[in-house]
């Protein structure tokens, strides 16, 4: 195996490993170890089936929940991130965010295998929390290791959120749901579990108040946060290729959506990873 850098703050391509077939404990525990270190893997060239996704994803960890997505036809765990070369919906998940951070237990991470890739396009980024956080003056990381924040899905999946009923036309398979209102607790600054590395945790749009704080010192308080939290020294830039297979830490980074390939279908097919079960 073999595992070359990104050169920016987080970020590395993976070599020499197939990941279609069986997984040795070996190999497992090296893309392990590079997940934890790079925080963001990109696998170029495996062109892999369901099967060997649903494979990977159980070698990293096990499938996680997916509220709002319905699965792929013949699938429980793997959802379809499509957009037709006609649609006109806004881009779905264009806003900074961590996956599923309002789940009582959010997902370790995500996965990603191309299946359809624009010519242009629909770069995927990521935010390095680990390195924003540790960039901050002393007397700010006090200050957020206090603080508690209160992540809910109502702005996104809430039947008149940004994927309710008002939004039409959209090819991916969106389920909003009343359970969208329901909010969860969580430090703003997380040590990762396995790390032991502290990291902001989520951002505005997932991140809808602070425990103890009104809702507009907690948002002007998220708002200067979040521009800190994706400045350009942060942000790895992922480059989609045909057959890549892309695997990001939800506990470390932040990702965004990108359009630029209007006129062409892109596809991927999704899984997400589950925290690993606490010790009693």
């Amino acid at each position: 195996m073999r595992i070359e850098p990104s050169g920016e703050v987080c970020g590395a391509e993976v070599f020499g490993v197939d990941l279609s077939g069986p997984l040795s404990a070996q190999t497992v525990a090296k893309v392990r170890a590079a997940w934890l270190a790079h925080r963001v893997l990109a696998f170029p060239d495996q062109y892999l089936d369901d099967d060997a996704l649903e494979r990977f994803t159980l070698a990293m960890g096990g499938f996680g929940e997916d509220p709002y997505f319905a699965p792929i036809e013949g699938r429980a765990h793997i959802a379809a991130i499509l957009r037709e070369a006609d649609e006109t919906t806004p881009l779905f998940a264009e806003n900074w965010h961590s996956d599923w951070s309002f789940l009582p237990e959010p997902p370790a991470g995500t996965c990603l295998a191309a299946v359809e890739i624009p010519p242009v396009g629909g770069e995927t980024l990521f935010a390095d929390q680990v390195a924003a956080f540790a960039a901050l003056p002393d007397d700010r990381k006090e200050r957020l290791r206090s603080l508690t924040a209160i992540h809910s899905a109502r702005l996104a999946y809430a039947p008149e959120g940004s994927y309710g009923s008002r939004d039409k036309g959209r090819s991916m398979a969106i389920r909003p749901d009343e359970s969208a209102r329901a909010t969860q607790r969580h430090p703003l600054v997380r040590h990762h579990p396995e790390t032991g590395e502290e990291a902001l945790f989520s951002t505005l749009g997932y991140i809808v108040g602070i425990e103890g704080m009104d809702d507009a010192e907690a948002l002007a308080l998220l708002r200067d946060l979040s521009e800190w939290q994706v400045r350009d020294e942060f942000v790895h830039r992922r480059r989609w290729a045909p057959g890549m297979v892309v695997l990001w830490d939800n506990r470390s980074v932040l990702h965004r959506a990108t359009g630029g390939y209007e006129g062409y279908r892109r596809e991927l097919h999704r899984t997400t990873i589950a925290a690993p079960r606490q010790a009693a």
